[in-house]
C-alpha cells in the first residue's frame, strides 16, 4: 500500500531530478505555484491531503517522465534507505586488484554510488563500456552485481575469465566442464568457456537504463 509519505516525497525527488523546486515544478506544470507547498499537504482538521491524478498527470507531462519512472521514485521513496556500494569500471573490472578469488570487491580507491534498498554487503556496480550488450544495456549505464546471489539459467550475469576479460551476458547453460554464455547484443557471438578459464561468475541484480 503506498503512503502519504511515499507520495509525497516522490514530488519532491521529482521536481529535484528534473531541476525545480516543487513550487517550480506546480508552475511548470500550470497549476498554481502552491499546489505542492507542504502547508497544502495537511488539512487544516489535521487530515492528510493527497495529490490529484490530474496533478500527477501534469507534472508528468512537463517534465516529460514516464509513469514507471514516477513510480520508481513512489517505490524509493518507502525503501530502506540507501547503501553505498562500490563503483567500478569496466576497465578497471579486468585488471588486478578489484576482486578477491571469490569475486567480491576487494581493495580500495573506487567510487561508490547508491543503491536504495541494498542489503548484499558484498554487491558492487559496474559502470558499461562499448556497444557489447546493446539493446539491454548502453554505455555508461549502471548494473548493480551480486557475487553471493544464486545464478540460475537465463540470468544476466557478469563473467570474468582468468585472462582480465569482463563479459556481460546471460547464462545459457552449464555442464560440468564449460559454461555456455548468449550475448545480449545479436551482433556479438555467444560464448563457449570452460571452467577452468573462469576466474568468477555473478549475477546482474538491477540496472539503471
Amino acid at each position: 500500500m503506498l503512503s502519504h509519505e511515499q507520495i509525497w516525497s516522490a514530488i519532491d525527488a521529482l521536481a529535484q531530478r528534473y531541476g525545480f523546486t516543487p513550487s517550480g515544478l506546480a508552475r511548470k506544470a500550470g497549476l498554481d505555484a502552491t499546489t505542492f507547498n507542504r502547508s497544502k499537504r495537511i488539512g487544516p482538521d489535521g487530515r492528510e491531503r493527497w495529490p490529484s491524478t490530474e496533478s500527477i498527470a501534469k507534472i508528468l507531462g512537463a517534465t516529460g517522465a514516464s509513469l514507471d519512472e514516477f513510480m520508481s521514485v513512489v517505490m524509493r521513496a518507502g525503501a530502506a534507505p540507501a547503501q553505498t556500494i562500490p563503483l567500478i569500471g569496466f576497465a578497471q573490472a579486468g585488471s588486478g586488484g578489484f576482486f578477491d578469488d571469490g569475486g567480491f570487491p576487494a581493495g580500495q580507491g573506487w567510487d561508490e554510488v547508491a543503491f536504495p534498498g541494498a542489503s548484499d554487503e558484498k554487491a558492487y556496480a559496474l559502470e558499461i563500456a562499448g556497444d557489447s550488450m546493446l539493446p539491454l544495456y548502453r554505455d555508461g549505464d549502471t548494473i548493480i552485481v551480486s557475487p553471493a546471489a544464486t545464478v540460475r539459467r537465463g540470468d544476466r550475469v557478469v563473467v570474468k575469465t582468468v585472462e582480465g576479460e569482463v563479459l556481460a551476458k546471460q547464462l545459457k547453460r552449464e555442464t560440468a566442464k564449460t559454461i555456455e554464455l548468449a550475448s545480449l547484443n545479436p551482433e556479438h557471438p555467444d560464448r563457449v568457456l570452460p571452467r577452468t578459464e573462469i576466474a568468477f561468475m555473478a549475477r546482474v541484480i538491477w540496472a539503471s537504463q
